[in-house]
C-alpha cells in the first residue's frame, strides 16, 4: 500500500518497462495486490489526481498485456505542504489508499509547525491520515511523546518493511523497533522505488519479522 511504480511521475520508476520489471519482482515475492502511491509534493512533483489516474490506466494496460497476475491500484503519498492545505480548503477529492484513508508524509528534517492543523483539517473533511514511515523521522527519537500525540488524534502508522533490516540506518531500525513494541503500526508497505529496494526485500529475516508483526492482529493490509 506504499510504492512508487507509476512510470515517469516521481523519483520511482522512470518508465513502463522498469515498472513492469518491479511488478514482476513483487509478484515473485508473493504480492498479489499493489496500491502504488506516487508523491504529490508541490515543490518537486506537481502530480494531480487526474494525472495519477491516467498513469495508472497506462500501467494497468501494460500489466494486462504482459499477463502479470497482480491487481494494481493507485493512491498518492501527499506531502503536508501549502498545496495540500489548498486541496483541503477547496474541497478537492484526495486519492485514498482504501475508503477514506490517505497516505501522508512530512519533512524528514523537522516537523512542520502546521502539521497537526493539516491533519485536523483532513479529519474534518472525513479522511483518516496514514503517517508514512514514522520511523524515518529520526528527530523524533528524542521526542517520542509526539508519536503518542499523533496516535491520540487517530492517525494510522505505516511501517516501511526495509526499516526492519537496517536499510535506512540503525537509528531508523531502532525507532521501528520502538514503535513495534508500542504496538503503534497499523499498516506495512514496501515504499519500493527501484531495483535496489526490490533486492533488499529478499532479505531472509524480513519474513520472520513481518510474521510476528502480523500476529499482533493490528496490521490492516488484508482489509484494503
Amino acid at each position: 500500500m506504499h510504492s512508487h511504480l507509476l512510470p515517469g511521475i516521481d523519483d520511482g520508476s522512470p518508465d513502463i518497462e522498469t515498472s513492469l520489471q518491479l511488478i514482476r519482482g513483487l509478484a515473485a515475492l508473493g504480492y498479489s495486490k499493489l496500491i502504488t502511491t506516487p508523491h504529490i509534493m508541490w515543490d518537486m512533483y506537481r502530480n494531480t489526481r487526474d494525472g495519477v489516474l491516467r498513469k495508472l490506466e497506462l500501467l494497468q494496460e501494460a500489466v494486462n498485456q504482459e499477463g502479470i497476475s497482480v491487481e494494481i491500484h493507485a493512491a498518492a503519498e501527499y506531502f503536508l505542504d501549502d498545496h495540500m492545505e489548498e486541496l483541503l480548503r477547496t474541497n478537492q477529492p484526495l486519492l485514498t489508499v482504501s475508503g477514506k484513508m490517505v497516505l501522508v508524509e512530512f519533512s524528514l528534517a523537522h516537523a512542520p509547525m502546521s502539521l497537526k492543523d493539516i491533519l485536523f483539517e483532513m479529519q474534518m473533511k472525513g479522511y483518516q491520515p496514514i503517517i508514512a514511515h514514522p520511523e524515518r523521522y529520526i528527530y523524533l527519537a528524542n521526542n517520542k511523546e509526539f508519536y503518542e500525540e499523533l496516535k491520540e488524534i487517530d492517525c494510522l502508522f505505516q511501517l516501511n518493511i526495509l526499516a526492519l533490516t537496517g536499510y535506512y540506518g540503525k537509528s531508523v531500525q531502532e525507532l521501528a523497533g520502538y514503535l513495534i513494541k508500542k504496538g503503534q503500526y497499523n499498516l506495512v508497505g514496501t515504499d519500493l522505488h527501484h531495483h535496489r529496494h526490490l533486492e533488499a526485500l529478499k532479505t531472509p529475516s524480513i519474513s520472520h519479522s513481518l510474521s510476528k508483526l502480523i500476529e499482533t492482529g493490528k496490521i490492516r493490509n488484508s482489509q484494503l
